[in-house]
């Protein structure tokens, strides 16, 4: 019973922000006829999909916590290569977890090092993040830390599904340009 209320409760919130994302380009691309029916047909997908797509939830381990500790690793790293090396954002995303990739290799039989390129990866989605929404390294952090509590939180939801990293890194964005928000404007 109680798995049946966490997968409605992640069914429903993981719905909810992409509602919200697709809200956001729908109000922005107004001026298209094309938008609606596209973010309708969009939301019914994504909507078909959630109740089709296997979920999967077992209890988190404290080695994931140390796997996330290394999302600021990348988040940073994307940072520096993106703003001020000016790679642009896809360059050093791409750059980062690229390198990341190689990790595994240092020691093939290690479950830990295997784990790394994803969270580095999901630490580059938040260093491509512009100048505009992240103005300084605080910013990156304290997404960092927020999508580290979200990637920990569903680490065993959504197994094998596309834009598992990404949507964090975007909800973790979202969060922290909400917060540093109501906190210094």
């Amino acid at each position: 019973m109680a798995k049946k209320k966490i997968r409605l409760v992640t069914i429903a919130l993981t719905f909810f922000v992409q509602l919200l994302f697709l809200a956001a380009i729908f109000f922005e691309k107004l001026q298209n006829s094309y938008t609606p029916i596209v973010i309708i047909l969009l939301s019914v997908l994504i909507l078909v999909s959630y109740f089709k797509a296997p979920i999967h939830h077992r209890t988190n381990l404290h080695e994931h916590i140390l796997i996330v500790i290394w999302i600021p690793a990348g988040a940073l790293i994307c940072y520096y290569l993106n703003h001020y090396l000016k790679l642009g954002p896809v360059m050093a995303a791409g750059l980062v977890g690229t390198v990341a990739s190689f990790l595994p290799s240092i020691n093939p039989k290690s479950a830990y090092l295997k784990q790394l390129p994803a969270t580095f990866y999901c630490g580059a989605f938040i260093g491509m993040t512009s100048l505009n929404i992240a103005s300084s390294i605080y910013f990156v952090l304290a997404a960092s830390f927020f999508a580290g509590v979200l990637l920990l939180v569903s680490k065993s939801l959504f197994n094998g599904l596309g834009g598992k990293l990404g949507t964090i890194a975007f909800t973790a964005v979202t969060i922290t340009s909400f917060i540093f928000f109501l906190l210094f404007k």
